[in-house]
């Protein structure tokens, strides 16, 4: 909209992974990429290995940072016993954006079928922060990116986006 002016988010991504390294980090490396190709700041990028409470601390780190406003993690979304992702992110939500897993499954459905199903793609507020849940491959970041994330972290974009409420996320702690 002609009126709306963007406005850059301050993004840190976050790759869980026992095996990865920023060499061979192709998922990080597309979040990255199309980050900034949009115009966002990346504010940090690591990478964590698959521990609960280790993606849980380093969330929680990220949260309690004013020079981050989007976290987007990759990997551990998915079904085998090393995949704690999910369960860390939901450590950390006050809120849930139950609605991000449910386009994200849809959008995953269109390229690879049925097979997205094994995906458990989240989202959730914390601390005035966002927080992403993506799988550890570098298509399903793109998808996310492209088709969701692009989109409701643009200011200009309507009906509605994420951009325009982020100074109300956390309005419940501040004192009236």
């Amino acid at each position: 909209m002609a009126d709306r002016d963007f406005l850059p988010c301050r993004i840190a991504v976050l790759t869980v992974s026992d095996t990865r390294t920023m060499e061979d980090d192709r998922s990080g490396d597309a979040l990255v990429g199309r980050l900034a190709a949009a115009g966002h700041v990346l504010a940090d990028r690591t990478i964590e290995r698959d521990d609960r409470a280790a993606i849980a601390g380093h969330l929680r780190r990220w949260i309690d940072t004013p020079e981050v406003d989007v976290v987007i993690s990759t990997g551990g979304t998915g079904l085998t016993g090393r995949d704690v992702t999910v369960e860390a992110h939901r450590d950390v939500y006050e809120k849930e954006i139950d609605a991000f897993g449910t386009v994200f499954t849809l959008i995953s459905m269109r390229k690879i079928g049925t097979s997205a199903v094994q995906s458990r793609a989240c989202a959730g507020v914390a601390g005035g922060t966002y927080l992403f849940a993506l799988p550890g491959s570098p298509g399903a970041c793109r998808d996310a990116w492209d088709e969701i994330l692009v989109h409701q972290l643009d200011l200009r974009h309507l009906p509605c986006n994420f951009v325009e409420i982020m100074p109300r996320l956390d309005e419940h702690l501040r004192r009236k």
